[in-house]
């Protein structure tokens, strides 16, 4: 205990002696614990690095034996993520040569047109001119030049005939319209979908049908434009719409996917009308159309080699004028009927129109045909694409299927878009 004295205070009283008291404080203070403090030892150098190493090999054995199989799966991905961008690319690529192609095939066929009839006409003026000209050299500069101009014009009609730019134009609108759409697909997968290497393979396959269905080039792979038979067009791979699990019998879902026994009937309604109506008719007319081309090419090529057989014999007195006048307007007639008119691109329109049923077809077919719903797209977004290709709605389709099912001949088409 630590004590204190005070000083003696003087107090004052009231008297004038004064005196003295002596006071005693003292002020106790608390036993303190004694605080023990441990202070880390330093570490040498030696022994820091030691420690640092040994962290070092730690984190390394942890990292290594622990992401390998994530890593792999990333790396997977992300591989199957770029070539599906380069395919992308590609595709891109092919609707900007698609594009320029057909317009560039489509000038073709309007110059070529103006060219033939301006030189068809000139050739049958010339010759009606050396028909009143007498006789001498004039006659025969203006009977050389009608044959020359009927001539050259023969060589480009079978050219443009041989080639039909409007259809070859009509190709090409129609690549470029389809190579859009697998662009689009392809997108959608990148943005909601896990790509997978079959993705990518089905992807390629998909971009080697269109190019194989549709050629750039003239030469050596051009389609044939006057077949024995006419035949919708296919531009999609023999193996996308194929048969999968027949036969396999499965627990059906609680929710049936979005499937029941009035949509499959539904479905299969549509599939018979598609048959008997769209592609029969486009077919129909196809051939139709087909038979009315080959007619006209072999027409405009006969009629100018006439007019230019007729135009050397002008000036002898005969008819040859005649002839060679009558068959260059009348050749004129023909080429602006057949290039005018296009009944090539409307013969590729047919084509296209026809192979769109016909995919049609075999898609709610492969898709019936598999017993297993959960592999089966959902039914209702499949009856609502249905519909939507054929321009009806939900309930239009529906009313169309039961009139369809109650009725054998039904002379309503099932699409209305064309």
């Amino acid at each position: 205990m630590a004590s204190l004295q005070a000083s003696t205070l003087l107090l004052p009283s009231s008297s004038s002696s004064s005196c003295s008291r002596k006071i005693n404080a003292a002020i106790h203070v608390p036993n303190l614990p004694k605080l023990n403090f441990s202070v880390p030892k330093i570490s040498t150098r030696k022994q820091l690095g030691e420690e640092l190493n040994i962290r070092q090999d730690r984190f390394m054995n942890t990292v290594i034996t622990t992401t390998p199989i994530e890593d792999r799966s990333d790396k997977s991905t992300t591989i199957v993520t770029t070539q599906l961008y380069a395919i992308l690319e590609a595709v891109a690529d092919r609707v900007e040569m698609h594009a320029n192609i057909g317009a560039q095939r489509d000038n073709w066929n309007t110059l070529l047109l103006n060219s033939i009839n301006m030189i068809t006409l000139t050739a049958a003026t010339v010759a009606g001119i050396a028909a009143t000209s007498g006789i001498g050299m004039p006659l025969l500069a203006l009977k050389l030049s009608s044959t020359l101009l009927y001539s050259a014009a023969m060589g480009m009609m079978v050219i443009m005939n041989k080639i039909q730019p409007s259809q070859l134009a009509e190709e090409q609108r129609n690549a470029t319209r389809l190579f859009k759409q697998l662009q689009t697909q392809i997108q959608t997968m990148l943005a909601i979908e896990t790509p997978t290497q079959e993705d990518v393979k089905d992807v390629m396959e998909k971009v080697l049908a269109l190019d194989k269905a549709y050629p750039l080039p003239l030469l050596g792979t051009m389609l044939e434009k006057f077949p024995e038979k006419f035949e919708p067009a296919v531009w999609w791979p023999s193996n996308q719409v194929q048969e999968k699990n027949k036969g396999k019998q499965c627990n059906t879902p609680r929710d049936n996917n979005g499937w029941s026994e009035e949509l499959e009937m539904e479905m299969r309604e549509i599939i018979q009308v598609v048959k008997r109506k769209d592609i029969e008719d486009y077919v129909r007319l196809g051939n139709l159309k087909l038979k009315i081309n080959k007619v006209l090419a072999i027409s405009g090529p006969l009629l100018t080699g006439i007019a230019a057989i007729g135009s050397a014999f002008v000036g002898n007195g005969s008819c040859a004028a005649i002839v060679a006048v009558a068959a260059g307007a009348l050749a004129s007639v023909v080429n602006s009927f057949e290039h005018g008119v296009q009944v090539g691109q409307v013969i590729e329109m047919y084509r296209n129109c026809g192979g769109f049923f016909q995919l049609m077809e075999e898609s709610i077919e492969a898709t019936l045909e598999e017993r297993d719903l959960e592999k089966r797209e959902n039914g209702e977004l499949f009856e609502m694409k249905v519909a939507m290709k054929l321009g009806r709605s939900l309930s239009q389709l529906r009313e169309f299927a039961r009139k369809s099912s109650t009725s054998s001949h039904v002379d309503e088409f099932a699409s209305k878009l064309f």
